[in-house]
């Protein structure tokens, strides 16, 4: 058996990238696609050969791999007119080469893992190709199999049909063909092809003819999601490859979202309840998508209307932000700059955008990080505005609203500053509301504000809404001013349209959160090197004890497609090794769980 890859394409769409050397050398973690693949070929023993079909900067990959890689031979197969051409050329003038044994062929713009090769290669059948489930991240050859998982169709582009695609697989362009089917079916086809329509074709083109008259009798391998591929064709495309052949925690989390175009994995970093919206909002959302995407939002007076009925208050004391970042951003410099009081460990972007030359920190005198009214208090003789998350991120440590009065009353007293970001203040345990948005409460306290992001526990980040409430007229007009004309989309503010309706939903949704935490809180206590740590949030800090460090634990996570945060290097961390993980719903808890337990 040989392996033959297609690598003489200019690789455009990377631009400067591939300015000096074909798409196959481009490097992912270290080492080019083309060193990747062979090193996988190369390993079986059933693999005698390696054809390479070159082009575009063939010269360099020459120089670079020689004649032989790991103990067996290269032979090269040049494409002149690789400018002019498409991979269908190249495949036809290695016609020869291809026809002389059974042949795995793929191509060089492919990054994947060892068991992707070695599942095609235990396939009984002669001839297989590797196929995955569809997911709108893809691009390329689609196929539709058939109930013996033969492939049944090769899809037009021009045919493509997004209410089908639970029908449709992307193939991964790695096939297995028997010497028998190349000679007999395929190159007759292919120079047959080539003589009709030209050499600017894909082959794959001859596939879906083959497949069409029921010659080709191919059967699909179809590989799960954990299962490591892609297809490199842009910088974004490479941006993801880079991300998920790298086995670093840190390469994701520096993303900060955009997870959708890792469908496989399990996010146990980002603080997002699973249990809202419900199907039926979604629905709703759907059905009025299209005008909610090529319409303007409203501006910021319906959108506070839309607000205070979300919360309860008056439209005056109350505005809508994209997400809860921009508020923070508009209000810091507006606070007196001298002496903010921050509890640490805390969420960062409190003082990233404060100055922080000018920060007193409090730091809690408890393995638990558990402060409460008193210690606050006693804290606020050193500061003049006390900004404070609660529960905090990501500690979980909760005080009480009736506690949080007294404190606001001190403040007040004092004619200090108190800041609440109460983000994750729905998740608490309590029979009772806790949130401080509410009329009453903001007008007697003029010094109070509130912040909250609706993303966290509504469960729509992608909304990007966050809402900053005070009593304190002037300081609203400020912040108001300092906000664009359209700073929310259409779709978060339908979302404000549409809450009074799934209210019960939420309330519910909460609830189960908090069963699932506590019953999370109970597995994580069983795990001999993990400590988990109360929370009134929808996360939990562990303290994870020997014979582990957090950063092991991250990256072992990794490997199994399981995110969680590493909290090394946060302030506050300096003395232990933490991970915050958050709660998801009952299957995904228990599968985190499992990979735990696989480690004791």
């Amino acid at each position: 058996m040989q392996a033959m890859i297609l690598a003489a394409g200019m690789g455009r769409r990377l631009g400067k990238i591939t300015e000096n050397k074909t798409k196959g050398m481009v490097e992912v973690s270290g080492k080019t696609l083309l060193e990747r693949s062979l090193s996988i070929l190369t390993s079986f023993p059933e693999i005698e050969r390696i054809v390479l079909v070159i082009g575009f900067a063939g010269e360099g990959v020459k120089n670079v791999f020689g004649n032989s890689f790991n103990g067996k031979e290269i032979v090269y197969v040049e494409n002149p007119d690789y400018d002019k051409t498409n991979n269908i050329y190249s495949l036809y003038l290695a016609k020869d080469m291809f026809g002389q044994d059974d042949t795995i062929l793929l191509e060089s713009d492919l990054i994947f893992e060892k068991d992707i090769i070695k599942k095609l290669l235990k396939r009984d059948e002669q001839n297989g190709v590797l196929v995955s489930k569809w997911q709108n991240w893809m691009d390329g050859t689609v196929v539709t199999l058939s109930e013996t998982n033969n492939i049944s169709q090769f899809v037009p582009k021009e045919d493509f049909d997004f209410n089908n695609t639970d029908k449709y697989f992307k193939t991964l362009n790695i096939y297995k063909f028997s010497k028998e089917f190349i000679n007999n079916i395929y190159i007759p086809f292919l120079s047959a092809y080539c003589d009709a329509f030209g050499h600017n074709e894909y082959y794959e083109n001859i596939l879906g003819v083959i497949t069409f008259i029921n010659k080709s009798q191919l059967k699909a391998e179809i590989i799960e999601d954990e299962k490591k591929w892609y297809e490199i064709d842009d910088h974004n495309d490479l941006d993801i490859a880079q991300t998920l052949f790298s086995n670093d925690a840190d390469t994701y989390l520096k993303r900060y979202g955009g997870f959708w175009r890792f469908p496989e994995l399990k996010d146990f970093c980002y603080l997002v309840n699973p249990y809202f919206p419900p199907e039926t909002m979604l629905q709703e959302f759907k059905m009025v998508f299209n005008r909610l995407i090529t319409e303007y939002p409203s501006t910021s007076s319906i959108q506070r209307k839309l607000a205070s009925d979300m919360f309860e208050c008056s439209p005056q004391n109350i505005l809508v932000g994209n997400g809860a970042s921009e508020l923070i951003a508009a209000l810091i410099p507006l606070l007196d700059q001298n002496n903010i009081g921050v509890p640490v460990p805390t969420f960062h972007e409190y003082i990233a955008r404060s100055d922080e030359n000018k920060i007193k920190y409090f730091s809690a005198n408890s393995a638990d990080f558990k402060y409460g009214k008193d210690d606050i208090i006693d804290f606020s003789h050193n500061i003049e505005t006390m900004i404070i998350v609660n529960p905090d991120n990501p500690t979980g440590n909760f005080i009480p609203k009736k506690d949080l009065l007294e404190i606001a009353a001190h403040f007040k007293k004092e004619g200090k500053t108190l800041v609440i970001d109460e983000s994750f203040v729905d998740f608490a345990d309590g029979t009772e509301p806790q949130t401080l948005i509410d009329d009453e409460i903001l007008d007697e306290n003029q010094n109070l504000i509130v912040i909250k992001s609706i993303g966290k526990s509504y469960g729509v980040p992608g909304c990007r809404l966050g809402v900053l409430a005070s009593g304190n007229s002037e300081l609203i007009k400020k912040v108001q001013e300092s906000l664009p004309v359209w700073n929310i989309s259409s779709i978060g503010e339908f979302f404000l349209q549409i809450f009074h309706k799934y209210r019960k939903d939420y309330l519910k949704s909460m609830k189960k959160i908090v069963v699932q935490r506590e019953k999370l809180f109970q597995e994580l206590s069983s795990i001999n090197f993990i400590r988990p740590i109360p929370s009134g949030a929808n996360y939990i800090l562990c303290e994870v004890l020997p014979p582990y460090k957090c950063d092991e634990i991250a990256k072992k996570a990794i490997e199994r497609n399981i995110l969680i945060k590493d909290c090394s290097g946060k302030l506050g961390f300096e003395n232990g090794s933490f991970i915050r993980v958050t709660v998801r719903d009952e299957k995904d808890n228990a599968c985190f769980i499992d990979f735990l337990r696989s480690l004791s």
